[in-house]
């Protein structure tokens, strides 16, 4: 597919299907973009649409299926979006940031993210509920890259990757990493899985 170059187009690129119950359009839309009249359009429409299509079947999916609705808060952006968002102190972070996972398609960079917030949860989060209890839930059951946590809502970065780095990161006290790449979790298996014990059974492909 080439660069989407007319309205229809993009319109095309907008139908097309990256999972059970995800469209590329819902990812195309974007604040910064329509309120600075800057186009949030992929470079390489394939390979956005490639990994864009990895990363909901593997994560977005099976959210989904378990908790109900997965609100995309945001989701693609194009590298001269992005970049301008950075620029603008926009909460973009640079192009080159090596947890970037916005931008899906950068041909050296295989990953595809986006921030989302699953309601199911952000209701019990506004309750006092702690952020780790699905950041584990998460850990334990899908093949992640990285996960961020931010204040607002409980919303998250998830990334996926060919291959996962298997991180966790929060702005949400108690504050930091909770989990760097290529380590164990410090909370043994039981004392993770107590915490969600009463989350909805798990609809999707479980992972080791």
């Amino acid at each position: 597919m080439q660069r989407p170059r007319s309205m229809w187009s993009l319109e095309t690129l907008g139908r097309v299907r990256l999972s059970r119950h995800f469209y590329m359009r819902e990812f195309l839309y974007s604040e910064i973009g329509n309120f600075h009249a800057q186009p949030n359009i992929p470079d390489i429409p394939d390979l956005a649409i490639e990994r864009g299509r990895a990363f909901c079947e593997a994560l977005l999916d099976p959210l989904q299926e378990t908790f109900g609705r997965v609100f995309v808060r945001s989701g693609y952006r194009s590298a001269a979006l992005n970049a301008f968002g950075n620029e603008h102190g926009l909460n973009c972070a640079r192009n080159d940031y090596p947890l970037e996972c916005h931008i899906w398609d950068r041909p050296e960079v295989p990953v595809a993210g986006a921030s989302i917030v699953i309601p199911w949860f952000a209701d019990q989060y506004e309750r006092g509920r702690d952020w780790r209890d699905l950041a584990w839930w998460v850990h334990d059951h899908l093949p992640y890259s990285e996960m961020f946590f931010f204040p607002k809502l409980c919303a998250f970065n998830l990334a996926w990757r060919p291959e996962p780095m298997r991180r966790i990161d929060s702005y949400i006290a108690p504050k930091g990493c909770l989990l760097r790449a290529g380590t164990a979790p410090d909370e043994a298996p039981e004392a993770r899985k107590a915490r969600y014990a009463d989350f909805p059974v798990f609809r999707g492909i479980e992972t080791p």
